[in-house]
C-alpha cells in the first residue's frame, strides 16, 4: 500500500517542502511538536528505518543533519532533536524537531501554524541550506 509520505514524494499530496535529492525527501510536518518540525523520508517506501540497507541509512543520517543544520540556523531553539517512531506511518522516516525543552519531544502538545506561516517558514529554512 502506498504511504502518504510516498504521495506527498509524487506529488499527489501538497507539502511544504525543504529539500530532496536523488534519494530523500524533507518536508515540514503538518501537526508539528514545535515550529520548523520536519520529516526526512526515503524516497523509496520502506517500512522501517533498520529495514533500510547501511549505505541508504548513513545516507539518510547525512541528509538529515544538513537538514537540522540548516533548521538550527532558521529557527532559534536550544538544539534540533532527532527522533524516530514510525508507528503512525509505515515509511522510514526521522523528525528533526528545534527544542526548547523535553516536552517539545513528547508528541503530546502541538503547534498550530497557518499556510503562510507554514510557506515562510519553509522558505526561511531553505535559505540556509548549503
Amino acid at each position: 500500500m502506498t504511504s502518504i509520505f510516498t504521495k506527498i514524494i509524487n506529488g499527489e499530496l501538497p507539502c511544504y517542502k525543504i529539500a530532496e535529492n536523488d534519494e530523500f525527501f524533507a518536508f515540514l510536518d503538518i501537526n508539528p511538536n514545535a515550529k520548523g518540525h520536519t520529516l526526512c523520508v526515503p524516497k523509496k517506501q520502506v517500512d522501517k528505518l533498520f529495514d533500510l540497507d547501511e549505505a541508504t541509512y548513513s545516507r539518510l543520517m547525512l541528509f538529515s543533519r544538513n537538514i537540522a543544520v540548516a533548521l538550527k540556523k532558521a529557527v532559534p531553539c536550544k538544539r534540533i532533536g532527532l527522533s524516530v517512531i514510525g508507528l503512525e506511518v509505515p515509511h522510514a522516516h526521522v523528525h528533526l524537531i528545534p527544542l526548547q525543552a523535553m516536552e517539545d519531544a513528547l508528541f503530546c502538545k502541538k503547534v498550530k501554524l497557518s499556510k503562510n506561516e507554514f510557506e515562510s517558514l519553509a522558505e526561511t529554512i531553505k535559505a540556509q541550506l548549503k
